[in-house]
């Protein structure tokens, strides 16, 4: 079993099957029927004027912000945003985008005043700001729907466009308990990850008006993302956003009965209060060596991340016995 994130899902039966069975073409020649007929079905769903499926996260992120800034334009983003911290660097080494982090607050909003006093002048010393970029879900935690809408005032004011990482948007819409378009709405860009809670074995989605999609796909192109006959990866796509979507709510709940377990664990402290979707933070006693402990656990078949404080995340491969199993094992392993 493994806690360690919500990548590490396996494709279902029902996957395994449409991968088999899938229709393909080449999409670079935009010939791969499954995958059409995924981006436009995600186009449709979700209020958007077209969409582009990409390989990863990583890559639908890039591709958002190169699709919107040019060469010495700057994006706004918070410091702790995966397309800042945690991808290499890519907006500024492949795309010549200056990034400009702001400090997270606590609930991973990020402050308007310190957003505004950090936007650029109209002056050549200055990269030119032109983005903000929020992350929604963003270390588990959800930004609400009103401070969505003050983001899209925001942005309207200073003349910016907004863009959502979008990795885990559905845990945010199943635990506003929201349709998904409730969040997308405000924003003029966003990606979705049909690998992360949604199960699929690989790919993300960006989402935008014609305009954006189409430099994006150019972009695609140009840093290797054309994946020829990708119907084969997109079918199991679709099928993670048409079915496991509804079900992120067990994976809540089970993260939330985790949290509340871990804290019978000597050395272990949580606060499942601040539990809002599949993510846990536990705080370590300073008598634990996390690296030790996930190489016993490993050797018992468990896989976490070693860290202090540690992550525990549930999916759909965590069952509510698994993690008893876990908690059984951490007791064990003292």
């Amino acid at each position: 079993m493994d806690f360690r994130s919500d990548t590490v899902t396996r494709p279902s039966a029902a996957m395994r099957q449409a991968i088999a069975a899938a229709a393909v073409g080449d999409d670079v020649y935009g010939d791969d029927p499954t995958v059409n007929e995924l981006e436009q079905w995600a186009a449709e769903r979700h209020g958007f004027e077209a969409a582009l499926f990409c390989t990863s996260g990583t890559q639908a992120n890039l591709l958002g912000l190169m699709a919107h800034c040019e060469r010495g334009d700057e994006y706004l983003c918070g410091q702790q945003a995966h397309n800042y911290k945690f991808e290499g660097g890519g907006a500024a080494v492949l795309g010549s985008i200056q990034p400009q982090p702001i400090e997270n607050l606590p609930d991973g909003t990020l402050p308007f005043d310190k957003l505004a006093a950090a936007i650029k002048p109209e002056d050549s010393h200055f990269a030119r700001t032109k983005l903000l970029s929020l992350e929604n879900t963003i270390n588990g935690k959800v930004l609400p729907l009103s401070y969505l809408a003050e983001a899209r005032a925001f942005v309207d004011q200073h003349g910016l466009s907004l863009h959502l990482d979008g990795a885990r948007v559905y845990n945010a819409a199943a635990a506003l308990d929201v349709d998904i378009t409730e969040i997308v709405k405000y924003f003029d860009s966003f990606t979705i990850c049909l690998s992360k809670g949604l199960g699929a074995p690989v790919g993300s989605l960006l989402l935008g008006n014609q305009s954006l999609i189409q430099k994006a796909r150019r972009w695609r192109k140009v840093l290797g993302g054309g994946m020829r006959q990708a119907g084969i990866l997109a079918a199991a796509g679709k099928i993670a956003l048409q079915e496991n979507a509804a079900r992120l709510k067990e994976d809540h709940e089970n993260a939330r009965y985790l949290a509340e377990q871990l804290n019978t664990v000597p050395g272990f402290s949580t606060k499942p209060a601040l539990v809002d979707t599949n993510i846990v933070f536990a705080k370590l006693h300073e008598t634990i060596e996390p690296k030790a402990l996930a190489e016993i656990l490993k050797s018992k078949g468990i896989l976490i991340s070693a860290g202090n404080p540690m992550r525990f995340v549930t999916h759909l491969d965590v069952s509510r016995e698994d993690i008893d199993h876990l908690i059984t094992s951490l007791k064990d392993a003292q």
